[in-house]
Formats: structure tokens, C-alpha cells, sequence
């Protein structure tokens, strides 16, 4: 392990799994009616290495790190956009008769 001084420059990821108590749901049932789950601190996620629930600072950060890798992810997916000449076919530019795309062909 190396030394070092400070705060790390880099959040680590900590891997999250479903909280077995409520099955990933942050609610429990009750005689009633539905409870947040004590387990997960009503989130759905703990640790994955050690089964705890994680602290909210430490757990709001480690939900928005696995929102921009999920958003990431899906950007990659989709298709990219035509460009050039061709992309004057492909979109509308509404400017001919009644709104339809115009090409000056």
C-alpha cells in the first residue's frame, strides 16, 4: 500500500447490493402499512463487502457516481447522429410547402 498524505483524488467506488431486508424496495411491510426499512437506512442498497448500511453522505455520492456511469453507458449505446449532406435528408427542416422538409433538390 503506498503512503500518502490528504484526501484521495479520486472517490473510491464501494459495490452496492440489494438490502436483503426489504429486496432492494427501502420499504418494509408492516401490519398496516408499508415502513422504511431500518436495515438500509430506507434506501434499498448496503455494502456488498460487508453487508452494512452505508452512512447517507457516503451513500448519496455513491448513487450519483453509479448515475453517471449508467448515463455514461448509455450514451455509448445510442446511435450516432448523421452529419454532412446527409443529415439535410434525415431531419426536418420544415421549410417547404406546408412544413414538410425541403431539400432544394
Amino acid at each position: 500500500m503506498r503512503k500518502s498524505h490528504g484526501p484521495a483524488f479520486k472517490k473510491a467506488v464501494i459495490e452496492l447490493d440489494k438490502c436483503p431486508s426489504c429486496r432492494g424496495r427501502a420499504v418494509t411491510m408492516g401490519t398496516f402499512y408499508e415502513l422504511p426499512c431500518g436495515h438500509c437506512n430506507a434506501s434499498g442498497w448496503i455494502s456488498a463487502l460487508t453487508g452494512e448500511p452505508l452512512p447517507l453522505e457516503e451513500l448519496v455520492t455513491q448513487l450519483g457516481l453509479r448515475v453517471r456511469e449508467l448515463e455514461q453507458q448509455a450514451e455509448r449505446q445510442r446511435p450516432s447522429t448523421t452529419s454532412g449532406p446527409e443529415a439535410q435528408y434525415q431531419t426536418n427542416n420544415r421549410r417547404g410547402a406546408g412544413g414538410t422538409n425541403y431539400t432544394g433538390d
